[in-house]
């Protein structure tokens, strides 16, 4: 019967078993040859991979005494045994086995990591001796069965409760990294990325060589201040505007696709109907001449099938090209509309970095007026005793402050329009190929259909031929 799969026979762990796993772990194929030439020193294997082989019973292990990982999860292990010699282990996973109880673990004293999930056990017990151990996995066994824990089980208790805890992190952690991620695409979908904050002004003061210096003049930093605060909103309101935007270019999209899919299928279930119809008849009709042994009759017959045959193709070549018509009609709607959305959003965009070019212009006024003033100030009366070196330094030469200041400007200047041409650009470049990959697909979809119809109609034709 299909779908059915027998219960897997329990094996006997034996010295080939052990040896073809042995051999499995060398890197090379010469060293897979020497292995079975001159046969395997099991005392030098590290790792040993014995999985998903229903083995029933752990045994003939007592060579491996160098052995640090063992895999024996996926099997048919009812007994935790046969380890007492491999006192190097340090990675032991006995996970989806049948074990009851947890034994034969003493001489384990260098074991780390422990997997004991999806097995039977009901108390957890017999793991004083493993000093070393970090990693102990235990979900899916019998412990929550009992009704009352067993002085072991509390002893073991924490090791529990740090299992949970570690698992409830690694979830909370993968949870929140996805959430991160999921984040970052809508704002890079959005074109707003890093425009929620104060990026764009760190940025613009990224690459100023004298910015330090200059945010040090007496005067800068209550300057600097507003500014950053200025920035900050429009940022903050280009972002919102973006997540907006974005959302309508979704609404908008979903709809083509939505009205795209239910012209196509009302397109398909037409055609489904005309060729029920034809088919039913064409059987009939098929039957019909088979039963003909006059040849000027079934001549007659098969010049009648022939012009139903062309009567079927004309009927779903003509629902076709109405499609396509009708489909092209619809991407060209979709076309506008998009592009308004899309010119409206980059209109409001180049509106809010004019404000941000503004901010910048007189951000830019005032420093000049400040560094004006420190100059006059120094060349009168000397540096400020609060001044920094790097400030007493840079105001020695007035040409040299006034350079810094404007260079600063035509920085910030620049980082402004970059970003301004980047989500301009973007969303544009978004737009055209979004239509472009339609458009694309509409034509592939509308050749496969033709080419359809006419591999169907000579088909049909080539029915007719073999009854000449």
């Amino acid at each position: 019967m299909i779908g059915r799969q027998d219960k897997p026979e329990p094996v006997l762990m034996d010295e080939e078993m052990v040896k073809e796993a042995s051999v499995e772990q060398l890197s090379h194929d010469q060293a897979r040859r020497i292995a079975k030439a001159e046969g395997i020193h099991f005392t030098e294997i590290l790792k040993l991979r014995l999985e998903y082989r229903s083995i029933l019973r752990i045994d003939h292990l007592w060579e491996f005494t160098s052995l640090a990982k063992l895999e024996l999860n996926n099997n048919l292990i009812g007994k935790i045994e046969g380890l007492d010699r491999l006192v190097n282990l340090t990675w032991l996973n006995l996970s989806f086995n049948s074990i009851e109880k947890i034994e034969g673990l003493g001489s384990l004293r260098k074991l780390e990591l422990l997997n004991l999930t999806n097995n039977q056990i009901s108390v957890i017990e017999n793991m004083d001796a493993l000093e070393k151990l970090t990693h102990f996995c235990f979900a899916n066994n019998r412990l929550g069965e009992l009704d009352n824990k067993t002085e072991a089980s509390i002893k073991y208790h924490y090791l529990l409760e740090e299992m949970r805890h570690k698992e409830l992190q690694a979830q909370q952690a993968e949870e929140a990294e996805q959430s991160r991620k999921a984040e970052v695409k809508l704002h890079m979908d959005a074109f707003v990325e890093h425009l929620n904050g104060s990026y764009l002004l760190k940025s613009m003061f990224k690459d100023d060589p004298k910015a330090e210096t200059l945010h040090c003049v007496p005067g800068v930093a209550s300057l600097l201040q507003t500014f950053e605060q200025q920035m900050v909103e429009l940022c903050v309101q280009l972002f919102e505007v973006g997540l907006a935007e974005h959302k309508r270019r979704e609404t908008e999209v979903s709809a083509f696709f939505s009205g795209q899919t239910a012209a196509v299928t009302d397109c398909q279930q037409k055609a489904s109907q005309i060729l029920a119809k034809f088919e039913q008849q064409h059987k009939e009709r098929i039957v019909e001449l088979q039963q003909l042994s006059d040849p000027d009759q079934l001549r007659v017959k098969l010049n009648h099938c022939n012009d139903e045959i062309k009567q079927l193709c004309n009927s779903l070549m003509a629902l076709e090209v109405q499609l396509a018509s009708q489909l092209e009609d619809i991407i060209k709607r979709f076309d506008i509309n998009i592009s308004d959305i899309v010119d409206s959003f980059s209109e409001t965009a180049q509106g809010i970095f004019a404000q941000c070019r503004d901010l910048e212009d007189n951000y830019h006024e005032r420093m000049q007026e400040i560094a004006l003033a420190t100059l006059e100030s120094v060349s009168k009366d000397g540096p400020e005793e609060d001044m920094t070196d790097d400030v007493k330094m840079l105001f020695t030469d007035r040409n040299t402050v006034m350079d810094a200041v404007a260079v600063g400007h035509d920085n910030h200047l620049l980082v402004i329009n970059d970003r301004e041409s980047q989500l301009i650009t973007g969303v544009d470049a978004w737009k055209v190929a979004l239509i472009k990959g339609i458009q694309d697909k509409e034509l592939k979809r509308n050749r496969m259909c033709v080419s359809d119809i006419h591999r169907y109609v000579d088909h049909l034709r080539e029915q007719l031929d073999e009854l000449l």
